[in-house]
């Protein structure tokens, strides 16, 4: 079939047929996609194996919840990410701290304080570095701002995040802060690691299938929001880590790396109320003022909470 036909054969069959209410948008959405697909199977001569395959794999990696691991994966979520970066600047908005990937990992509830957090249980204290990440959250001009949310996120020593992983605490290594009357927020927490895609699982089958690996660099993940503000979903990620510049999931950006400095001043240690050395992370948020007719900054997708 050329694409006159298939497009004809997808409207008869699920534009023609409609009998009830119709949702334009959906109708519209899907009539194209069938379309790409059923001419990408035109032009590559896709088997009927090779179609169910296919759909077998998608079905498997629903139920393994992996869905949005391969959104990342696949760079799905980095391009929405760079569409995002050209709607914003059509419409004139520019500067503030770049954004970057969500990934499938935050729950929502966690606990909140003002100023400071503590994120770790203490569980991995004698086999992880401390670390100290802190920063503040200012407009484009360098003003502070007050009691912004900054929810931070991360996975632990072994690369797990808690509540997917049931051996962690609740909301281990997950906390809200509000800003202070300075701006800032501190964190005290333990030294993320890298990881990679769990190895038997859909994601990781379909990179080997690609010639690709599953890593993702040390990384902290953030949402950042303030009334009269755009929210910023974003991460650090951390200078030194052999898979920086070849994330799996593309989440590496020019102005979101962060270096963490070793700390091992014996005042500056009793000063934090720490024993031992630390690891010290500074890293400061610019939001960007929202305005009328601005793209959307919130992005509504289903996610967990304890």
């Amino acid at each position: 079939m050329n694409r006159q036909e298939i497009d004809r054969l997808v409207k008869q069959m699920n534009v023609d047929t409609a009998s009830g209410a119709v949702d334009q948008r959906v109708q519209q959405i899907v009539v194209r996609l069938l379309g790409d697909l059923f001419q990408a199977i035109e032009d590559l001569d896709i088997s009927q194996s090779e179609v169910w395959k296919g759909l077998e794999y998608l079905s498997d990696a629903g139920q393994a919840n992996e869905l949005g691991l391969l959104a990342a994966g696949l760079g799905l979520e980095h391009y929405l990410d760079l569409r995002a970066d050209e709607a914003d600047a059509k419409a004139g908005i520019a500067g503030g701290t770049p954004r970057t990937i969500e990934g499938p990992l935050y729950v929502a509830g966690a606990p909140e304080s003002v100023g400071f957090a503590r994120m770790d249980d203490g569980t991995e204290s004698g086999h992880i570095d401390t670390l100290i990440i802190e920063g503040a959250v200012t407009d484009g001009a360098g003003n502070i701002i007050p009691n912004a949310k900054v929810e931070i996120w991360h996975a632990n020593g072994l690369g797990n995040y808690s509540f997917f992983d049931k051996s962690q605490s609740d909301f281990n290594l997950r906390r809200t802060i509000l800003t202070g009357a300075d701006g800032k927020y501190t964190a005290l927490t333990t030294m993320p690691v890298g990881y990679g895609c769990p190895p038997e699982g859909t994601t990781q089958a379909l990179l080997n299938k690609l010639g690709r690996h599953g890593n993702r660099p040390s990384h902290v993940h953030y949402f950042i929001s303030a009334p009269g503000f755009r929210k910023l979903t974003t991460q650090l990620n951390i200078e030194g880590d052999k898979y920086l510049w070849d994330d799996f999931a593309f989440a590496t950006r020019d102005g979101l790396i962060a270096a963490a400095a070793d700390v091992a001043d014996e005042a500056e240690i009793a000063r934090r109320g720490l024993d031992k050395p630390f690891k010290h992370i500074t890293f400061n948020f610019e939001l960007v003022k929202d305005a009328d007719q601005a793209p959307a900054a919130e992005v509504e997708r289903h996610r967990a909470s304890a």
